[in-house]
């Protein structure tokens, strides 16, 4: 596989039409801090293609993903916790 082609997502993250993210806001250990952080850039983005809710949840999603192996089981529960509390923030069912 070239290079090129492994670093799909590092692309995307880099030049992604999508929305601004504040730097580090996955570094967070707070999955609050991490939630409001997301929501508030994507709900002043006027780039997006879908709602505000479809799109801060995609972003947190393939960040997930794209981390894969490389995350800690802490730092994964606490990413997935960001989820359940942008959930909160839009008003959303929470998964169960």
């Amino acid at each position: 596989m070239t290079k090129a082609k492994r670093r799909w997502s590092q692309a995307v993250s880099e030049h992604s039409d999508a929305m601004d993210l504040k730097e580090g806001v996955f570094k967070s250990d707070d999955p609050r801090k991490i939630a409001a952080s997301i929501k508030h850039s994507t709900e002043a983005s006027r780039r997006r293609k879908s709602g505000p809710f479809r799109s801060a949840m995609s972003m947190l999603s393939f960040y997930i993903y794209r981390a894969g192996d490389q995350l800690t089981k802490k730092k994964k529960n606490t990413l997935e916790q960001a989820k359940e509390e942008l959930r909160n923030d839009f008003g959303r069912e929470t998964k169960r």
